[in-house]
């Protein structure tokens, strides 16, 4: 054993077969630094900080997410599934049995009133409406065949964002952070700008039942212009820093005698790890949310200069500098805008100018920056929309069928996957539910959804619950 041993120490190894025989240990770095985190944590009596970066459960292709919602329902028919039996068919009944949908009864087909046009070398058909995001196609990843379970959009946007359209559920962002913690310990893990305060609220970017730091942060909220969304109560003008901590040390111990006196208490650990990481941030977000030492090129390229895109511009940017910081997850809104029951031609149109240059900048700034490929860009809404009218000049909610599409984070680029019927009504080829969505997003995060799991109430939860499959043919 031991001159086998000798024999190899003494022969030259090529560097591919030391990391070979050395790979066990950097797994073991990492346990090693965790485990090394809960005895410190165990020798203070100081709770392990909950957000602290957590190694996933197998190799990452993403480390981030940036979710762009567009509230309200696009049109896939009108936007990235194009329909030429649509244009023909014009003006006549649906030739087959429509579902249940939320709202009054739905007339004859509909044809999109924008020409489509096929673009780059993937040869995706995008419609007019988004001329610059069109240019971007074969670093897209067209998910033709989503469909969900609900056609109101309460229910809708909470399957969307927490799995579960009837109970309260810690929402996605809360799950990645509570999975892989925050690169960043200034800063949330999990931020939302100018989020949603209707279907749903506040539960579409809460934590649940999960611990409190995993909740996301608003900054804003709709109706607030994204240049006026600040992060509230980060600065403290009247007490000098020292000061405050001084006090919050004091604070932290009084609340640390109770936890010991009274036992574990999630909502008491959440509210010292809130004041802790509200310090933290008084050095990190100022400078975050200036944007004013970006360059005038960058602004344009967001949309910054056009008063129509400005603010949707405004939010893409920060997400991009929220991302680079190592905030793991943030969420931008255009908030409820695309839910057009009447004046389709011309309430998408208005829609699209507000978000098509914000997301193409976004796109072409993260890949220049070499962000792109460990970051996993989301754009959709809750559901589509339906290819009949209703009215003259207006589409139902359909959940039966939508488009949603992803950029970067180890999807396979210019790609165009699943499909729906000739007129866009149901999802009929490689259909992906929001729960395989959502265990898709976790597998690109290095995370297993049916492992990444919270005990509560007696019983283990997950994001995707019962439910839920990797569309592994999306992925690189």
């Amino acid at each position: 054993m031991n001159a086998h041993w000798n024999s190899y120490l003494n022969r030259t190894v090529s560097r591919r077969e030391l990391l070979k025989a050395s790979s066990a240990g950097f797994g073991g770095l990492a346990l090693a630094a965790l485990m090394g985190e809960q005895a410190l944590a165990a020798a203070t009596g100081a709770a392990p900080n909950p957000l602290a970066v957590k190694a996933p459960h197998f190799p990452a292709k993403a480390k981030r997410v940036i979710f762009l919602f567009m509230h309200g329902g696009p049109s896939q028919v009108d936007t990235f599934d194009y329909k030429p039996l649509l244009i023909r068919d014009h003006g006549k009944p649906l030739p087959f049995a429509r579902p249940k949908v939320v709202s009054s009864e739905t007339f004859n087909l509909l044809k999109s009133p924008w020409d489509f046009k096929q673009y780059g070398q993937s040869g995706a058909w995008v419609s007019d409406l988004f001329p610059e995001t069109a240019k971007k196609v074969d670093d897209l990843c067209i998910i033709k065949s989503m469909y969900g379970s609900n056609s109101r959009h309460g229910g809708a946007l909470l399957e969307m964002h927490t799995g579960s359209d009837t109970f309260v559920r810690p929402s996605m962002g809360s799950w990645v952070t509570y999975g892989l913690g925050s690169e960043n310990q200034s800063m949330p893990g999990f931020v939302t700008i100018c989020p949603t305060q209707s279907h749903g609220g506040a539960n579409n970017f809460s934590s649940a039942f999960l611990p409190a730091p995993y909740a996301g942060t608003p900054i804003g909220a709709v109706g607030v212009p994204s240049k006026e969304a600040r992060i509230p109560f980060i600065s403290n003008s009247e007490t000098p820093k020292d000061i405050q901590r001084l006090e919050l040390d004091y604070l932290k111990e009084i609340n640390q005698q109770h936890l010991a006196a009274s036992g574990p208490d999630q909502a008491l650990e959440g509210r010292i790890e809130s004041f802790e990481l509200a310090f933290r941030m008084q050095s990190e977000a100022p400078g975050l949310q200036d944007i004013s030492g970006e360059s005038e090129a960058t602004l344009k390229m967001y949309g910054i200069d056009n008063r129509v895109s400005e603010d949707f511009g405004r939010q893409c940017l920060m997400a991009r500098r929220l991302s680079e910081k190592g905030v793991r997850f943030v969420q931008v809104s255009h908030t409820y805008k695309w839910d057009q029951h009447a004046d389709l031609r011309r309430d998408h149109a208005q829609n699209a100018r507000e978000v098509d240059v914000p997301i193409a900048g976004l796109l072409t700034d993260l890949k220049a920056r070499g962000l792109l490929k460990d970051t996993l860009v989301i754009w959709g809404g809750e559901f589509g929309r339906t290819p009949t009218a209703q009215g003259s000049d207006g589409r139902d909610h359909n959940p039966e069928a939508f488009t949603m599409w992803l950029a970067g984070g180890g999807v396979k680029a210019g790609l165009q996957y699943g499909s729906t019927d000739d007129y866009g009504y149901y999802s009929v080829e490689n259909k992906v539910h929001f729960h395989d969505l959502h265990a898709t997003i976790l597998h690109l995060l290095g995370l297993d959804h049916l492992k990444l799991t919270y005990k509560y109430a007696g019983r283990d939860f997950r994001l995707t619950d019962v439910h839920g499959n990797v569309v592994k043919d999306i992925i690189a």
